[in-house]
């Protein structure tokens, strides 16, 4: 697996500090939300959009987004589906968000994005101060060079946290996951791999009310989905191997 320092070498991006500037302004033509296939949404991120359109989570997955596994991860992906040739985000309209005020967490820190620098034996610290976040720029070709920002001013404008502990919670739950499901692969059948993905997606996803807390939720669904794939992953009981 590729580090993260060559992984953003691949990929062109400019590592950036919270003080640093970079030069960027939106016109609103559109651009990032077309060609797109990489709009990865949060259960969070799915939670404000259905929120935002009165329905149920499980609804917006449906009109909007799509599922697959990711091949390293080997973890329920959810993304915006891409519309026609041109590969549109379903959220734009007349070159419009839908969604502005509450659009994916991706989408609000674009062109900068964010990481969490695992310790070398890669495992979680139980407290997130100890977690070091790492900022990049990825030039985003459209706009105009008519504004300067730091990292910090530009997360505070769109009322991004630096100090986001979901953003710490989550990604610690797919680490986590992400561990035991490489293990469980190794020695489930594929029908009972997909009963179990079908089972994260549910409980990660779909299982809130929008007229209640998210973060609440989010605990309480993310701690029970992760006490029973332990489960699953402790189990003495010899398990079966793939066909």
């Amino acid at each position: 697996m590729n580090s993260i320092k060559e992984l953003k070498e691949q990929l062109g991006y400019e590592e950036i500090g919270l003080d640093d500037i970079f030069v960027f302004h939106c016109t609103q033509c559109g651009k990032c939300c077309i060609h797109r296939e990489d709009i990865l949404l949060s259960p969070k991120d799915l939670f404000n959009i259905a929120k935002k359109f009165q329905i149920t989570p499980e609804n917006a997955l449906e009109q909007y987004c799509e599922t697959y596994i990711g091949s390293n991860s080997r973890f329920p992906v959810v993304r915006l589906k891409p519309q026609g040739s041109v590969k549109r985000c379903p959220l734009l309209k007349d070159r419009k968000c839908l969604v502005h005020d509450v659009k994916p967490t991706v989408c609000a820190m674009f062109p900068i994005g964010r990481y969490l620098a695992l310790p070398a034996d890669s495992n979680f610290p139980e407290n997130p101060e100890e977690m070091s976040v790492g900022y990049i720029f990825n030039n985003p070709e459209c706009g105009d060079g008519l504004e300067i920002h730091t990292v910090r001013e530009w997360f505070h404008d769109f009322n991004i946290p630096l100090k986001d502990d979901y953003f710490f919670t989550w990604t610690k739950t797919q680490a986590t996951l992400c561990k035991h499901l490489r293990f469980l692969e190794e020695h489930l059948s594929e029908k009972t791999m997909l009963r179990i993905w079908n089972a994260i997606l549910i409980s990660l996803y779909l299982h809130y009310e929008i007229t209640e807390d998210f973060q609440t939720q989010f605990k309480k669904n993310s701690d029970a989905i992760l006490s029973l794939i332990e489960t699953l992953k402790n189990f003495d009981i010899p398990m079966p191997k793939k066909a």
